[in-house]
């Protein structure tokens, strides 16, 4: 728990503090834009307004900003802890905002317990803002609030904490229904909890047919019902307590149902329970961060239940960000006064229809799985599928228009490009590979051991599933350090290589591989005494699955033991390195940035090829442009010529890949250019897959975007090593070495998968390195 409380006050208060920034969106650059910006040119949209109030929609970002508002009184599960510290909670609700459906978001913490200064506070923000959700607000309350502020409130308000659960685990409940054929307004449904959620979920189930008589609700004092003489009774709950003789407690509401929802506290249902329960039960076990029994429990008992929970490392996470951020995405977009019970119904029924359409491998990839198919551990769809906001939004708005609350249209076919131009190819990058690597982590070591950014990173990666980190170093010297931090070693592997009883087995191998390459056997025995050497040994002879270096070293001194040790794929003949560049609406490939400074046509056919499959291989389907200063022989020269052959070659090699080449940077941006001028070129759409001259050019260009071009660079990512290593940017912060180590993950899997198949093309001639020749 040291680790992930430091972790967490680290991620907040590094560089910028909190989570969230202002960002304009127009140009402020001289005289005239702040004349245009401010007075005098401010005062034309104030006026038009003036005029017409709708006209805030035309002139400002009231369309698409959203206040999130608390009074902390019920801050996750850490309860009253005042509207101050619920503030990193609500810059987090507006990061998802952001982050999935690109919706500008102010927090707002209200330092009143008073449910009427909640309320006045709202109505005064109405110029302001597109819309109100509401967080995190203690029952009844919240229920006050939220129904007096919609019916005095002309634009949407919405209360997450109840609406959210309830939208998404409907959807997950219709299809369970359908997957074990029993009839919505028969089953028998269980409530552990009688909180907001759960109060807001059971009304909701109700909508969707499920009788109310067969309801039976449970809070801490038991099952409530009809004549309970207790203080704990309220309005919300009433609605749900009926003439029951027999079921007082969880245990025996639990006899014969058909479905079960916790919303309460980890634990609060065994085995013993859910045996009791009618044959192919529901179980919604939802409480964060542990369920009220795990999956695993619940299959010690019987192997015909449906699990869902609220975590990501099981089947089923019904987790409120498929919700949200796209329930207010389509409201806002045709400029709803109210998010009416049609509209979230029309959620609940978009997210069960998207969970039975085919699941394309770019979503399925980043969950490490193939083969995706509705069914017992598909019944709802994974949190960073982006065809969410494609199918929930555009249903959303539909039903504001259907139901007679929306103030402006969409056109749903055009609406939908709209809404996939908001994201780019490049959301959820980084959190597909995490999630994948996460499924089946592996065992990962780590050279530079007793760095206090790689023994983070370790402790990340271990508490997040996302490998098995092995520390080199001395154990006296990392133990030290992580003590300093309050850093927990628990479950991190360290060994020494100086004292190690696999150095001299590994010092034996390191010779017999280099021999005959002018290496004796008492070098071979000091240089396993470097982690370099002897994490890359680790790897060769299959006792680590992946090697990830160069946090404090320069690029040589981490690849030069690699190649030594582990050397290139045979099949493959050449090593180069991959950059992911993260935009944030894009993503794109360049290589090779790190290896072979001057690749023949042959070597950058290879290393085409080699980034088209890192492409492929995470989910996107590549685009290959091969680049020079010369667009289809507009000049002649050998370096021009060389890029037209080496595209040339990549096509013949493989028919199926968008392939084309030489061009211009600029001209493998600009479908418009490709189609006007080059119509008989391959690609019709931008290129994702940049392959450079030569080192110099990919280095320089990979910098200069990540530094000026806000992209965040991913890499390299080695291909064509016999076995997975990654190097790091010198330098790296703690997060970018979790994502190496995600991506070197993902690296062993994909080589487990493909079992020896062909890593690249035969080996060709050699060329000049940033290496000394080996």
């Amino acid at each position: 728990m040291a680790n992930k409380r430091e972790d967490a006050l680290e991620y907040h208060r590094r560089g910028r503090p909190g989570k969230i920034a202002v960002v304009p969106t127009k140009p402020l650059t001289n005289q005239r834009d702040l004349a245009l910006a401010y007075s005098p040119g401010v005062a034309e949209p104030c006026l038009e307004i003036q005029k017409d109030p709708e006209e805030a929609y035309t002139y400002t970002a009231k369309g698409n900003l959203v206040a999130v508002v608390t009074n902390g009184t019920a801050v996750l599960g850490l309860g009253n802890i005042g509207a101050i510290a619920g503030k990193p909670v609500m810059e987090g609700k507006g990061n998802l905002f952001k982050s999935f459906a690109d919706i500008d978001v102010f927090d707002l913490e209200v330092d009143s317990e008073n449910p009427d200064d909640v309320i006045r506070f709202c109505q005064l923000l109405e110029p302001t803002v597109g819309g109100i959700n509401l967080e995190d607000i203690k029952a009844p309350d919240c229920f006050y609030i939220e129904e007096t502020l919609r019916k005095t409130m002309k634009v949407p308000v919405f209360h997450d904490d109840q609406h959210g659960t309830a939208i998404i685990s409907g959807a997950a409940l219709l299809n369970a229904l359908e997957v074990v054929g029993k009839d919505i307004a028969s089953v028998k449904v269980v409530f552990s909890g009688a909180g907001a959620a759960a109060i807001s979920t059971a009304e909701h189930y109700v909508r969707l047919g499920v009788a109310r008589e067969h309801i039976l609700m449970c809070d801490r004092s038991g099952v409530i019902h009809a004549g309970r003489p207790d203080k704990e009774m309220d309005p919300y709950k009433a609605r749900f307590a009926h003439a029951t003789t027999t079921a007082r407690s969880l245990a025996e509401a639990l006899v014969g149902a058909d479905v079960f929802v916790g919303l309460s506290v980890a634990g609060a249902a065994d085995g013993e329970m859910v045996a009791a329960m009618a044959d192919n039960p529901i179980i919604f076990a939802l409480a964060n961060p542990v369920p009220e029994i795990t999956p695993e429990q619940v299959r010690a008992v019987r192997d015909d239940a449906i699990v869902a929970t609220g975590r990501s490392d099981y089947p089923n996470q019904v987790n409120n960000v498929l919700g949200f951020p796209f329930i207010f995405r389509g409201a806002l977009d045709v400029r709803a006064t109210e998010i009416n019970e049609e509209m979230k119904m029309a959620a609940t029924r978009a997210l069960a229809l998207l969970a039975k359409e085919e699941v394309p491998d770019r979503v399925s990839s980043r969950y490490g799985l193939k083969n995706v198919q509705f069914g017992r551990d598909y019944l709802i769809p994974f949190p960073f599928d982006p065809r969410v906001l494609l199918w929930v939004a555009p249903a959303v708005a539909w039903a504001a228009v259907a139901s007679g609350v929306a103030r402006d249209f969409v056109d749903l076919d055009t609406y939908r490009d709209q809404l996939e131009a908001r994201l780019g190819p490049a959301h959820g990058i980084m959190r597909g590979l995490i999630n994948r690597a996460a499924m089946k982590p592996r065992r990962v070591v780590f050279p530079e051991g007793e760095d206090i950014r790689i023994i983070r990173a370790a402790a990340i990666c271990r508490d997040d599933g996302i490998a098995t980190p092995v520390l080199l170093g001395r154990q006296a010297v990392i133990e030290r350090v992580a003590n300093e931090a309050h850093l927990s070693l628990d479950d991190l592997t360290i060994e020494d290589p100086t004292n190690s009883p696999r150095r001299d087995e590994y010092a034996e191998f390191l010779w017999d591989r280099r021999q005959r390459k002018g290496m004796s056997r008492s070098q071979a025995w000091l240089r396993v005494l470097n982690g370099n050497y002897y994490g890359s040994c680790m790897v060769a002879c299959g006792d680590a699955d992946a090697l990830v270096s160069g946090v404090g070293l320069h690029y040589p001194e981490t690849i030069r033991p690699a190649l030594e040790v582990i050397g290139a794929h045979p099949k493959a003949g050449l090593v180069s390195g991959v950059y992911m560049l993260v935009f944030e609406r894009r993503l794109v490939f360049i290589s090779d940035a790190t290896v072979n400074i001057d690749p023949t046509a042959e070597q950058l056919e290879r290393i085409g090829f080699a980034a088209a499959r890192i492409a492929k291989s995470i989910g996107h389907e590549p685009r290959v442009a091969f680049l020079s200063f010369s667009n289809f022989g507009s000049v002649r020269h050998p370096e021009a010529e060389k890029m037209s052959r080496a595209a040339e070659l990549l096509r013949r090699r493989d028919p199926s890949l968008v392939v084309d080449g030489e061009m211009q940077a600029d001209t493998a941006f600009d479908p418009e250019a490709l189609r006007r001028d080059y119509p008989f070129s391959m690609l019709k759409e931008e290129a994702n897959v940049l392959i450079f001259p030569n080192l110099s050019a990919a280095n320089i260009a990979y910098k200069l975007l990540s530094r000026l071009g806000g992209a965040t660079a991913i890499g390299p990512i080695l291909t064509g090593m016999r076995r997975p290593v990654h190097v790091l940017q010198r330098g790296a912060d703690v997060q970018e070495i979790v994502n190496m180590t995600a991506v070197a993950v993902v690296d062993a899997q994909e080589r487990t998968l493909r079992s020896g198949a062909a890593a690249g093309a035969a080996a060709g001639p050699t060329t000049p390195t940033i290496l000394s020749r080996l």
